[in-house]
């Protein structure tokens, strides 16, 4: 099992928002914002995922638009790394590399500044959620193509059954909640 600690206070699943039908029937959205509001809770989710970077050395943390930024770039400053966003089509101002992929409800492009990883930089990969792994999948394709070495994978949630781990196959994931994918 790929969950990794077990000795915090709270059950974050407890503090996760879920509401059905959206974006579309029949899906439940695992909604992470409940936690970023709580104070104690987002500290837990941040003490938990850094857990699972314990003794490696990361040089950046990539974080995908937009609840990404949020989870990555704390990460980032309890690592001691540098944080680098990917986002949507011309969001970003200077030369970009982009990576076109499917994800649940649709397909999705997203880029990354040309210059924000050297190569041999070590990173890490980090967003709130995994369902299809489409958007983390292409984040890691793009850190790969600077030069990067992705050598951890981490989310908030992962909803399980939804082919999202299995699509980023040798990579280090790890999540810290497990919901079942509806």
């Amino acid at each position: 099992k790929d969950s990794f600690r077990e000795d915090f206070d709270m059950d974050l699943r407890d503090k996760v928002r879920s509401i059905k039908d959206f974006p579309k029937e029949g899906i439940i959205f695992r909604d992470v914002t409940t936690i970023f509001k709580d104070p104690e809770a987002f500290h837990q989710l941040m003490d938990e995922m850094a857990a699972t970077l314990e003794g490696q050395k990361i040089d950046v943390v990539i974080g995908p638009e937009a609840r990404g930024f949020t989870v990555a770039s704390v990460l980032a400053y309890m690592l001691h790394a540098g944080f680098v966003p990917v986002r949507k089509p011309g969001k970003l101002p200077a030369e970009t590399l982009s990576y076109s992929y499917d994800l649940e409800y649709g397909s999705d492009t997203i880029e990354i500044h040309k210059d924000a990883i050297r190569p041999g930089m070590k990173v890490a990969v980090v967003d709130d959620l995994l369902a299809t792994g489409g958007t983390a999948y292409a984040a890691c394709k793009l850190a790969e193509q600077l030069g990067g070495e992705v050598v951890a994978v981490r989310f908030a949630i992962e909803l399980e059954g939804m082919g999202g781990r299995e699509k980023l196959g040798d990579y280090d994931v790890k999540s810290v909640m497990m919901f079942a994918g509806d």
